[in-house]
């Protein structure tokens, strides 16, 4: 398993692969539909970054960094395939933004829902910790914002 940065072919599957996750676990918001119909736009010309967990040269999961403010970039739009989920390849993805982080020097926030009890479990296995949302969140589904600083 190795993890690569984003490559125009991998446009397909990264909408693709956080489609099913949205439609499998919650549903797909009109924000989400904006960020994944063109990551060129709100992410990568942003100065953000997208990375793929890839097995024999084929896209298992997917996961962005996006800029949210001067200090901290938003883990967003982290998905895996059904077929290759309980594999722990959303924690590798997981330790390579906080590696990537700390080596750019910037803090990690991001938003999930209280109902993925095992995503918010890992969350705070590596080092994440809640604050409040905020009014204005982006996603409806949000219930819960976290930040880990790279100093953790």
């Amino acid at each position: 398993m190795t993890i690569t940065s984003f490559k125009p072919e991998f446009t397909q599957a990264f909408h693709d692969l956080n489609i099913e996750w949205l439609e499998t676990f919650f549903y797909v918001e009109d924000f989400d539909r904006e960020v994944l119909g063109n990551p060129q736009q709100y992410i990568l010309n942003r100065g953000g970054h997208i990375f793929f967990a890839m097995e024999h040269d084929k896209v298992l999961g997917t996961v962005a960094l996006m800029p949210h403010n001067e200090a901290y970039f938003e883990l967003t739009k982290m998905a895996v395939s059904p077929e290759a989920r309980g594999k722990k390849i959303g924690q590798m993805l997981m330790q390579h933004c906080i590696d990537f982080a700390k080596e750019n020097h910037f803090n990690l926030m991001l938003y999930s829902n209280t109902k993925l009890e095992n995503a918010i479990y890992i969350y705070k296995k590596f080092g994440f910790i809640e604050i409040p949302v905020e009014e204005n969140s982006p996603y409806k589904r949000s219930n819960i914002k976290m930040i880990r600083t790279t100093s953790i």
